[in-house]
């Protein structure tokens, strides 16, 4: 605890002028807010908090030991008194939060939130925070059990000056991730391109083995590889909230139309299947290929080992293999079924724009899956350190 103090009054001293009893507010202690609490809190900052008023005894209790952590009754205690709030809530809620929270804004503070889609985040402090107040959001793009070193972390100032993006840059300095800055139409854009379609390919997957009751490390047919990094992932989207990948999904207008063009193009593929047209299906995917890769089959992520030996791209071999496989061998023709049905009802959900079927489809298949988060999350962040060492 010596050690502790004594490291949190050495970066207090070193903090820039203006900065020595620079208080940071958390509104929102969720899993993500818990972290940003304490890697903070740790580093010597102090930190006001809150949740719902029903979950202060137990904040209160949880963090009675941080001397430096201040759970707070709700949001207009840590908004009257803190230097940069951060609003780490749902973002199906973030605007009846802000509008609810934002009268008490310290006069001349710096507001952000931490969703992951940002065009209704900032329309929400556009519409109910004091002019004098400067808007610099932030997103860290992994989950909350993930170590944040080098991991990207996205600020946006929106409306700010440069003192108070520096100010943010030296809070956020701690979680030793990699600054990004980008505008929140910019965020919404790249997340929808690289996160969106993503999620949704896995979530599938995790509900086509769960509609046919398969835990998938038990299955020879998917064992080792490729095969480990798919589940692997699956299994850690799985383990964190549900509203984490609802937002960005349905509040995201490029990420629904990309959503949907991806249940499409599923469903259009296992239909070349089932007809066993194999010159069509061919044709298709290598379109896709020539669009990604380019026609001389070298990938645009260079040369990375680790990727190699599982990316059937990277050769025309493998490719024509994975092509036969899928008219010829039946094996995984139920999988495929299934991992149709689970895309176009995921595309459904966003399309509809219904938090609680995205809830309620998400949360029984995380329940079918629980027993392996603990270890899938060890086996995942060696994954993840494999993967950024080997990218060096």
């Amino acid at each position: 605890m010596a050690s502790a103090d004594s490291a949190a009054a050495s970066s207090a001293q070193s903090r820039p002028a203006g900065m020595e009893s620079f208080v940071v507010g958390l509104i929102g202690m969720g899993d993500m807010g818990k972290m940003y609490a304490q890697r903070l809190s740790a580093a010597g900052w102090n930190i006001l908090a809150c949740d719902r008023d029903d979950k202060y005894e137990a904040l209160r209790d949880e963090f009675a030991g941080k001397k430096n952590i201040q759970i707070c009754r709700n949001g207009h205690f840590v908004s009257r008194a803190s230097d940069y709030i951060i609003y780490s809530v749902e973002a199906a809620t973030i605007d009846r939060v802000i509008a609810q929270y934002a009268p008490s804004t310290k006069l001349g503070a710096i507001v952000g939130g931490q969703t992951s889609c940002k065009d209704p985040e900032i329309q929400a402090f556009e519409r109910h925070l004091p002019a004098d107040v400067d808007i610099v959001s932030c997103h860290s793009l992994h989950g909350p059990g993930v170590d944040p070193l080098n991991q990207p972390l996205v600020i946006i100032p929106h409306r700010a000056s440069a003192e108070s993006i520096a100010k943010v840059e030296t809070v956020l300095s701690v979680l030793r991730s990699k600054h990004v800055h980008l505008s929140a139409k910019e965020h919404d854009r790249i997340t929808a391109d690289t996160q969106a379609v993503t999620h949704a390919a896995f979530l599938s997957m995790g509900k086509a083995w769960h509609a046919n009751t398969q835990f998938p490390w038990a299955l020879s047919r998917y064992v080792g590889g490729v095969e480990n990094v798919k589940i692997n992932i699956m299994l850690r989207i799985y383990s964190q909230k549900w509203h984490v990948y609802a937002g960005l999904a349905i509040l995201n207008p490029e990420a629904r139309k990309q959503i949907s063009q991806y249940a499409r193009s599923v469903t259009d593929l296992y239909k070349l299947m089932l007809e066993g047209d194999a010159a069509a299906l061919r044709a298709r995917v290598f379109a896709a290929k020539e669009r990604v890769f380019g026609s001389d089959g070298a990938p645009l992520w260079g040369g990375q080992p680790l990727l190699d030996p599982g990316h059937v791209f990277r050769s025309p071999g493998v490719l024509e293999d994975a092509l036969r496989v899928a008219i010829d061998d039946l094996r995984y023709r139920s999988d495929d079924l299934e991992f149709t049905f689970a895309a176009r009802g995921w595309a459904e959900s966003v399309s509809l724009g219904n938090f609680e079927t995205w809830k309620n489809r998400f949360e029984t298949t995380q329940a079918f899956f629980e027993p392996r988060f603990k270890e899938a999350g060890v086996v995942g962040n060696a994954m993840m350190k494999a993967v950024f060492e080997s990218s060096k």
